[in-house]
């Protein structure tokens, strides 16, 4: 019978492949007793064709469609058949058993990461907002279309836009240091690393699997960081995460990236920002031709702390005067290509990209 598509000889192939692969797996020590795959890792890209032959009067199926073959007997004959088959073939071409294995252990770590962002319950405790992050400053507005998310970084920045935000609509939320790339992290590590599970946790619509878009707790998410290398460098981490694993935020134009000046200069108790070197030396010129032999001060913002908190609300803040540039996807491939280029393993593309940009691109010194 070799039209049957599945049943009992089906269940007995996918157990001896999935006792071969864990057998053969602990005999080079590829992994632990704890880490053995389950008989759902092996199916993802399988093709198996099982051929039988019985007697007609012997056949029992299963259902009306006769689409399963339901003799109870066969399943173990199969399995050890197919068993003592692929013990050989792994032994005789472990090249080809490595390869299998990869495959197999990839969808293992799959199905570890779907289940880790299931078992974390993060949506449900920052809605509850019992076990919202500690270091988030949330507002008081609960409609989500009229609050706002502010990620900062570092806690210097954190504590002053902390005390010069506006309370009702505005929630802060300081991320310390460089977060974890995770253009090539699993799940289960993103929701382990403490920064980011903050982050997902104040957001409130999840990830992975969990995810629910109208659970979003904020419609405008701001990313704050100091003008400088490191602080482009946190933002580009900030990115890479909502590109690659919240991107509904992104395509409804939910997120935003903050803008502080550069440049403060002070004529006298005059004090006017700058927020590129073209409007410094354009406010130069402002300023020295409505006073003649007038000293004026400029000092060169390097990170957000070193603005007070009045400074931080009236230049990057206050939504009357602010500059936010919204993010958008024009060109989903391409940007995609341009995330595993920069942020991915292969290190040639990325040298590539950066010797040919090197003549244009701007630098903070």
């Amino acid at each position: 019978i070799n039209t049957v598509n599945g049943g009992t000889h089906l269940t007995g192939f996918r157990m001896a492949l999935t006792r071969a692969i864990n057998d053969y797996g602990k005999k080079i020590g590829s992994f632990k007793e704890e880490d053995s795959i389950t008989g759902d890792d092996t199916k993802e890209g399988l093709t198996a064709v099982v051929f039988l032959k019985m007697p007609q009067d012997k056949i029992q199926f299963e259902g009306q469609t006769k689409g399963k073959l339901g003799n109870s007997e066969i399943q173990p004959i199969v399995q050890t058949v197919i068993k003592e088959g692929l013990d050989i073939y792994f032994e005789e071409n472990p090249g080809e058993a490595r390869k299998i294995l990869e495959k197999v252990y990839l969808a293992a770590k799959a199905r570890l990461a779907a289940k880790a962002a299931k078992e974390a319950i993060l949506r449900k405790g920052a809605l509850e907002g019992s076990t919202l992050p500690g270091k988030l400053a949330d507002c008081q507005e609960k409609d989500p279309s009229v609050s706002e998310l502010y990620i900062v970084e570092g806690d210097s920045a954190g504590g002053s836009a902390k005390q010069g935000r506006d309370r009702k609509f505005q929630a802060i939320l300081p991320i310390g240091g460089k977060i974890l790339n995770t253009e090539r992290a699993r799940l289960d590590k993103i929701i382990e690393h403490e920064e980011l599970k903050n982050l997902i946790i104040a957001l409130g619509m999840g990830i992975g699997e969990t995810i629910k878009f109208d659970k979003l707790r904020y419609h405008r998410i701001i990313i704050m960081t100091d003008a400088d290398v490191d602080g482009e460098h946190i933002e580009t981490l900030i990115l890479t995460f909502f590109f690659r694993h919240l991107p509904d935020i992104i395509k409804q134009g939910f997120l935003y990236i903050a803008q502080p000046p550069l440049y403060k200069l002070q004529a006298g108790k005059e004090i006017r920002y700058a927020y590129s070197d073209d409007e410094k030396n354009s406010t130069l010129k402002s300023l020295n031709g409505q006073q003649k032999r007038i000293t004026i001060n400029i000092q060169r913002y390097k990170g957000l702390g070193e603005m007070n908190p009045e400074q931080l609300w009236e230049t990057t803040m206050n939504p009357v005067n602010r500059i936010l540039k919204q993010v958008t996807i024009e060109d989903a491939e391409e940007a995609d290509a341009t995330f595993t280029m920069l942020m991915g393993d292969e290190v040639p593309p990325r040298k590539h990209f950066i010797q040919s940009n090197a003549k244009t691109a701007t630098l903070d010194v």
